[in-house]
């Protein structure tokens, strides 16, 4: 009697264990869910802000079009993809709006036009933004793949199908993205 006391003991913290794990996985996964929500607010807000701000630099420096058109084609892209791609379509925007900005500092009255001022304000402001939520994003990705990878979590992960995600970084091909933009007129 005693030994199936013990028997149904263990039945039960293994059960309460694969109880906890699972709840787990299903609080990570919709924690990562919510980080990429997250971002994708942020970028919203930063596609609503980009055609204000093209638009205020566009009546100051109307000959440089090529930052316009590219900054214009980055953001098209970086709205139309979804999933890992996202990253790489929003470096590329962010490396055209350096170059936007790089545009706008070769113009002192643009520089201190209020509403390019406030534009460029908030336009940083998103940026932070959108860098935070990628910062959580990817520290719930880190716990999600850990507690996939990790024993004994990754018997529950296998039994009930968790896979790991993807960070959101910066490919090879990005790192150019991160030098200074050179103007040259």
């Amino acid at each position: 009697m005693t030994f199936l006391y013990i028997i149904l003991a263990v039945v039960v913290v293994l059960a309460l264990w694969a109880i906890f794990s699972y709840n787990s996985f299903v609080r990570l996964v919709n924690r990562t869910k919510e980080a990429w929500a997250d971002i994708d607010v942020q970028l919203k807000r930063r596609y609503d802000l980009i055609p204000n701000l093209v638009e205020t630099v566009k009546g100051y420096a109307a000959h440089e079009a090529s930052a316009f058109e590219n900054v214009t084609k980055a953001r098209a892209a970086a709205m139309g993809v979804q999933g890992p791609a996202k990253a790489q379509a929003e470096n590329m925007l962010s490396g055209a709006l350096k170059s936007l900005f790089a545009v706008a500092e070769a113009y002192p009255d643009l520089k201190a036009n209020q509403n390019f001022l406030e534009l460029q304000r908030e336009l940083s402001d998103t940026e932070n933004k959108i860098q935070a939520a990628r910062r959580f994003y990817n520290a719930n990705v880190r716990d999600l793949n850990t507690g996939v990878e990790s024993f004994p979590g990754n018997v529950i992960a296998g039994m009930f199908m968790f896979k790991k995600m993807d960070l959101f970084e910066l490919s090879e091909g990005e790192e150019a993205a991160r030098q200074p933009v050179a103007v040259k007129f």
